[in-house]
């Protein structure tokens, strides 16, 4: 027999969606009869509603989204409108709740409100319930719903978001009409009816289930509105009777008997009311899908001691249930709803048999007596290998935290078990712990890399985070220099008591180390004060005012050191001096940005400030260091060479005069936090410096920045020209154009000077990989940079670790105009480039470890796209060195992504449409 051929169906769970629900308001469709003499003298109130002032009054509509009868989000209302001739508002309304987080049971509870100075029941202020319909989420089938839908409104009455909703938006025939009333349904089924397949029909042909024909579509809609407005007028007349019916006590409805209007809502007036609604539309159908929350396996989790396996399991939470939901023990008959509650404790505690396992393994190890003469044969000594390699975001089994455990004293040889060690110990157990710290004594120097990384969130032994800053003990002030900004983040993780008069020194080997080494170095002194300066003055929530004070005692004895030292005072003013200069950048910043003067204006207003001798700037006496570059000393500034650039920041460039007779010219900027861009030059100096180990100059020059504080800061002004503006005036391959006219040599390649050309494509290479490992985004032709001697580099570090406001943008940033400059995709200077780009990318793998364990210590520096998702960003750099590849394999991944890049048209869409807006925006 042959099993029957099945069409591919495709379509989405719900769960996978994280998009926000959203729902148009179109129009209201419907009429009412006027009231009656007798209802107006009952119910005088109700003649002042705006509703039964005018036809088209003035509401308005709010969308909450309810699930178990109790309300998920708060109400989300359409704006202010006025109506002419038609209620109609068109209008989206997002609810700040996504698909991917909905219940099945979720429903959308729509209420029309209209106005009355009187008030009535149910009325909030002056707002009282018109209607209300309630329309479910999910259908009959657990799709969403999507498209057009008319939702019957309920007159008078608020949307009802209970399980058992008294105003559904789509109601049951069966349920909604009586055996007395089924030839009613006969008698309405030429008309209405009718008009019900029809809107049927008009659903798929909206969704693209019927074909289109234009000239057919027209006399089908032009017939359907007539016959709609037939019907209407034949439904206002049988209401009209009805409503005459009402007025004879004799035909009243009985105690307990629905009206046609509702089970609750008042007989003020009869209508049959439509709200046209519309839902968003997918390409597959979207099915209900909840999520799984499996209990997380014992073996993931930390070891308990001894002392901790005796931890009694809390109290089941208590559930409380919504109206209409019944408890297990509140129906006889065993119809209750159940309620199943996720317990994470269950996952979280420790299997008995495996935890008593442990312990006996650690005891037969514990006196060690043996374990100083256990070596490992072939087969454990590659697994100890292969657990050695393991990158720093690796989490040990069970297993492998014993097997290190028992090979201690042999792995004190090899320094990169060190951190693999200190991850196995069960540093709760006083006895395990003690010995550790006996064979952390034992053990051979480690490299920067593994101190760093002891020195993160996840270490927390006092004698663990001492011995890592011996070993930074060792590294020199410009090998310090490389890491200092991760340093004093590595501050909030030392137990250093913030109460006045106490000594950090005896509390944090880190604060010791770090002030001890910045009182006796200049360079050092410099960045170190300055970074705790913008600790000191990030005041958000997530700094915390115990990390303010940590930071404000660690800048005071700082200081109190300082002045110990000969020449102590005078380092001491430096600094005062130094920020005295700023606040006053600061405070001319300010007030040109606020202006509304033209840019001509605001630079002469700037030029006059600095030339002003009253500010102390034109002349700098004694040189005052630069806070951007203490090595560079400033006697002064040229005030005629200041620039105010056209943004929305106004940034000023600012030349200083220097004792070596050179300019020093700077940008500062105010309004902006520049931690961000501060951090991605420091890692790019990090890898030039790690790529020049390796005997590889990829020319690499990246200007510096320095964050003053939390909303200013200075960078490096560079003499360049943005691709943009390179391609906007020169037409044919503008890069080598530009470097011809700055660099000629008729006997160089392609008419330019060799070296220059070579500083061209090494510079290239190496921000082509360090941007593609850093996962910069928002790269375009205006963010590219090119030095007239050759030097290429990235600016604007707004976004990092794969976020780009751009859909679809490219992983690396390899451009036409880059490649044109080098000859071609076929040239011979390109296939060096790919050559520098596979060597660099290889040499920094093999450092992959530190430039992790530098991120993994910025993960509570309040850097913006850090931030978002702390616990994923050392992953989301991880993730770009492919370290589960080899050597060979990533080196081709990585020229996939180049040749992916070279020859995609979306890099090239998204450079003409931010050409088009900075056009529109000039």
């Amino acid at each position: 027999m042959v099993a029957p051929i099945m069409e591919p169906f495709s379509f989405a769970t719900s769960n996978a969606l994280n998009f926000p629900v959203n729902i148009r308001i179109i129009n209201l469709e419907g009429e009412e009869t006027p009231l009656l003499f007798s209802t107006r003298v009952d119910h005088p109130e109700v003649q002042h509603t705006g509703s039964i002032q005018s036809p088209h009054s003035d509401i308005y509509v709010t969308v909450q989204v309810w699930a178990g009868s109790k309300p998920l989000t708060v109400p989300v209302q359409t704006a202010y409108k006025s109506f002419r001739n038609e209620r109609r508002w068109n209008e989206w309304l997002s609810l700040p709740i996504y698909y991917s987080t909905l219940p099945r049971n979720a429903q959308l509870a729509i209420t029309i409100w209209d106005v009355s100075p009187t008030g009535e029941e149910g009325a909030q202020g002056h707002a009282v319930p018109f209607g209300g319909t309630t329309l479910p989420i999910f259908d009959k089938e657990n799709q969403v719903h999507k498209g057009r839908l008319k939702c019957r409104v309920y007159r008078h009455q608020p949307a009802d978001g209970n399980d058992n909703s008294t105003t559904p938006a789509i109601p049951n025939m069966k349920k909604t009409f009586s055996r007395k009333s089924a030839a009613e349904v006969e008698d309405k089924g030429s008309d209405e009816l009718e008009l019900d397949r029809m809107e049927k029909l008009f659903k798929k042909h909206e969704m693209g289930e019927i074909p289109r024909i234009d000239w057919l579509d027209q006399l089908v809609f032009r017939g359907f509105e007539k016959r709609g407005s037939q019907a209407a007028r034949s439904s206002l007349k049988a209401t009209q009777r009805q409503q005459a019916d009402s007025s004879n006590p004799s035909k009243l409805p009985k105690d307990g008997q629905e009206t046609p209007n509702g089970p609750s809502s008042p007989p003020l007036t009869r209508s049959s009311h439509q709200l046209n609604v519309e839902l968003p539309k997918f390409d597959f159908p979207l099915v209900y899908s909840d999520h799984e929350y499996p209990a997380p396996p014992v073996s993931s989790l930390q070891h308990l001691s001894s002392s901790q396996s005796n931890i009694i399991l809390k109290p089941p939470p208590e559930v409380h249930y919504g109206p209409g939901i019944n408890g297990l023990d509140t129906d006889d008959d065993g119809g209750g709803q159940l309620i199943r509650v996720y317990d994470p404790e269950v996952g979280a505690r420790d299997n008995p048999a495996e935890s008593k396992h442990r312990r006996l393994v650690r005891s037969q190890h514990r006196n060690g007596i043996l374990d100083k003469d256990l070596k490992p044969n072939a087969k454990v000594r590659d697994e100890l290998n292969l657990i050695m390699s393991y990158s720093p975001t690796h989490t040990l089994t069970p297993e492998e935290k014993d097997l290190i455990w028992k090979f201690r004293y042999h792995l004190t040889k090899n320094k990169k078990a060190l951190t693999k060690f200190v991850k196995s110990v069960n540093w709760s157990d006083l006895a395990e712990s003690k010995q550790a710290v006996q064979v952390l004594g034992r053990w051979t120097d480690i490299d920067v890399e593994d101190a760093l990384e002891l020195l993160g969130p996840t270490f927390d032994n006092s004698s663990v985070r001492a011995f890592a800053v011996e070993r930074l003990g060792k590294s020199d002030d410009h090998e310090l220099l490389l890491y200092l900004l991760q340093l004093v983040q590595a501050l909030k993780y030392e137990h250093i008591s913030p109460q006045p008069g106490h000594d950090v020194s005896k509390d944090s080997s880190l604060a010791r180390f770090l002030i001890s080494r910045a009182v006796n170095s200049l360079m050092l002194g410099n960045y170190f004060w300055w970074y705790v300066m913008v600790e000191l003055d990030d005041k958000s929530p997530d700094q915390g005012p115990e990390n303010m004070a940590i930071y404000g005692k660690v800048a005071y004895d700082f200081m109190v050191e300082l002045v110990k030292l000969p020449g102590g005072v005078e380092a001491r003013r430096t600094f005062l001096r130094q920020a005295e200069w700023i606040t006053m950048l600061s405070e001319i910043s300010g007030k040109i940005k606020e202006s509304n003067e033209s840019m001509p204006k605001r630079t002469e207003r700037v030029k006059q400030f600095l030339g002003d001798p009253k500010n102390g700037l034109v002349a700098i006496e004694p040189p005052l260091p630069l806070p951007l570059d203490p090595s560079v000393e400033i006697t002064g500034v040229c005030p005629e060479e200041t620039i105010v650039f056209k943004s929305s920041l106004h940034p000023i460039k600012v030349v200083f005069k220097t004792t070596s007779g050179r300019k020093y010219p700077i940008l500062f900027k105010r309004g902006d936090d520049l931690r961000q861009d501060q951090l991605v030059i420091q890692i790019i100096m990090l890898m030039d410096n790690l790529l020049q180990k390796e005997n590889l100059d990829l020319k690499l020059s990246p200007y510096k920045i320095l964050a003053t504080s939390t909303s200013a800061g200075l960078s490096q002004f560079v003499p360049s020209m943005s691709f943009q503006g390179i391609a906007s005036k020169f037409r044919s391959n503008p890069a080598l154009a530009y470097l011809k006219q700055n660099n000629p040599d008729s006997q160089g390649p392609m008419g330019l000077r060799k070296e220059t050309l070579d500083t061209f494509v090494k510079s290239c290479a190496g921000y082509c990989v360090i941007t593609y490992i850093l996962g910069v985004g928002d790269r375009h032709l205006d963010n590219l940079l090119l030095a007239p001697d050759g030097h290429f580099f990235h600016a604007d570090f707004g976004y990092i670790l794969g976020r780009d406001p751009k859909p679809f943008a490219p992983a690396m940033k390899l451009s036409k105009e880059m490649v044109d400059c080098m000859g071609g995709s076929n040239s011979e200077h390109y296939r060096q480039f790919k050559q520098y780009c596979f060597l660099a990318y290889s040499a920094l793998r093999k450092n992959s470890n530190l430039i992790l364990n530098l991120f993994s210590l910025m993960v509570d520096a309040n850097i913006p796209d850090i931030k978002l998702e702390p616990d994923k960003a050392v992953f989301k750099v991880r993730e770009r060195f492919h370290l589960e590849l080899s050597e060979e394999d990533a080196i081709r991944h990585l020229e996939r992504i180049m040749d992916d890049n070279l020859n995609a048209l979306v890099p090239v869409v998204i450079d003409k449409l931010h050409e088009l807006v900075q056009a529109f925006r000039t």
